[in-house]
């Protein structure tokens, strides 16, 4: 793709002091199996050229799914009049905006290792899904995975020249039971367990038996009492704190929307550009780190759509606000250092500030510690439902499975479990951090963003960790 597009480049003629091409193929597959049947193959294939332009101190963008010679040029010259239009208007005089030429590549882990066939991947899904039907009360039993494949290439006319090759891997085991009226859902990993790489991710979250698994605990919770009402000490597991980081850290540190460029559609956050490097996030236990570097998370990559070079870079060390989410476009107009996650969904959407791998990095406790430390508390896992407000600081949050901590130990399984809290105090409840043994690294394609919508994928890893004294109470019935 790179090759083509210097081969391109060399007839392309601009008047614009700085242009970029971004060129983006993506292929998509879905295999699912539900109830035993199997579902249509679902096939997808997206091909593009997003030309970014500078003039006169404006910017102008085009996107074209006419990748020749001349629709490239076309776009070039389309995106340069936006530019030269914009001049004048702009937040921003373009001209003055940093640009560091990258050059590079990167290929995610395993991509020489084939994966299986649809024939294979069918087996797989259908002995999952078969393992979970052990009772009438099990109503819908789904087993599916998606793997896309994702080239992108990157040229300037300063000089960048970026490839890179990802190779997305989906997969879940959904089971859902009723008895009596209620209905209780247990999915792999909540939100979602997207990754970079190939078969070893399904070893990673234990897919094989997973179906049978899940369905013994559908059982156990249609049986179960509803969570109860009161404050008690909150143990999260690894697969419902990514939906914690990812609601009430990620989109609060997008610094366009700090800025106040989400205002008008999801919303604006509780954190100022004042904060930085004054503001305690969290209690001393919270350090949270941006890290493109992350072998197989689902955000890894080498440089961002902007082309810049992606580095790991803490965001809040110690409990301490020390860094936002902006790319070099925010971090000319805020006069801040950012990170490298100026990001788009495809080819026909422009970057902007996005959370790529957002991670809670491990700390010193064990599991048995952390559980033996509790006295009154509950263990929840898996998020079903979430809410939160258009500052992105009171929350509400419901897992699929709880357990209740009693005197150091794990007693009773409670359906409905639901917690709520405030951002800007409920990080500085932490008083647990789990060590490397108890991390786990999840993911979505499905974080949605700004004017056009753009929905892109995102990772985030944690151990989990225990909160004192926070709100919990049941629900669904």
């Amino acid at each position: 793709m790179l090759d083509k597009l210097k081969r391109f480049a060399a007839s392309f003629s601009s008047e614009a002091h700085f242009w970029s091409i971004r060129l983006v193929d993506e292929a998509t597959q879905d295999h699912e199996v539900r109830n035993d049947v199997v579902q249509p193959f679902r096939t997808s294939r997206d091909y593009g050229a997003m030309v970014t332009a500078h003039s006169d101190g404006g910017a102008g963008y085009a996107a074209t799914s006419d990748v020749s010679v001349a629709g490239l040029q076309a776009a070039l010259d389309l995106a340069t009049a936006r530019a030269r239009a914009s001049a004048g208007y702009s937040l921003i005089d373009f001209a003055k905006v940093p640009v560091i030429p990258g050059r590079g590549e990167y290929t995610s882990p395993g991509m020489a290792i084939e994966l299986p066939s649809r024939a294979g991947w069918l087996e797989l899904l259908a002995r999952e899904c078969a393992g979970a039907a052990i009772s009438e009360r099990i109503v819908e039993r789904a087993a599916s995975v998606q793997i896309t494949h994702s080239d992108h290439a990157y040229l300037s006319s300063d000089g960048a020249q970026i490839e890179q090759h990802f190779r997305f891997i989906l997969p879940n085991m959904r089971v859902t039971g009723h008895a009596e009226g209620d209905t209780q859902v247990r999915s792999l990993a909540g939100y979602g367990a997207l990754q970079q790489g190939g078969l070893e991710i399904l070893t990673r979250l234990k897919f094989d038996g997973s179906g049978r698994r899940l369905a013994d605990d559908v059982l156990r919770l249609l049986a179960a009492p509803n969570c109860p009402t009161g404050v008690r000490d909150l143990l999260l597991m690894p697969d419902q704190m990514m939906l914690q980081i990812h609601e009430s850290i990620g989109h609060p540190l997008e610094l366009d929307r700090i800025l106040g460029d989400e205002r008008n559609f999801a919303g604006w956050s509780f954190v100022t550009p004042e904060m930085f490097g004054n503001y305690r996030y969290g209690s001393d236990l919270l350090n949270i780190t941006f890290d493109p570097a992350a072998e197989g998370e689902a955000a890894s990559y080498a440089f961002d759509d902007d082309g810049t070079r992606a580095e790991k870079q803490h965001l809040i060390r110690h409990g301490m606000l020390e860094r936002p989410l902006g790319g070099a476009l925010s971090q000319a107009r805020a006069g801040m250092s950012g990170v490298a996650n100026s990001r788009s969904s495809s080819w026909n959407r422009a970057p902007i500030d996005r959370m790529a791998n957002l991670n809670l990095e491990p700390g010193t406790s064990s599991m048995a510690q952390m559980i033996g430390g509790i006295e009154h508390g509950i263990l929840m896992s898996s998020n079903v439902s979430w809410s939160i407000d258009d500052r992105r600081n009171k929350f509400q949050f419901g897992c699929e499975f709880g357990q209740l901590i009693e005197h150091g130990q794990l007693t009773e399984i409670v359906k409905n479990p639901n917690y709520r809290g405030i951002s800007a105090s409920f990080w500085r409840s932490l008083a647990a951090v789990g060590d490397a043994s108890t991390c786990g690294t999840y993911g979505t394609p499905f974080c949605g963003k700004g004017e056009p919508m753009q929905v892109v994928r995102v990772g985030h890893a944690s151990p989990a960790c225990v909160f004192k004294d926070i709100e919990v109470f049941g629900g669904g019935i």
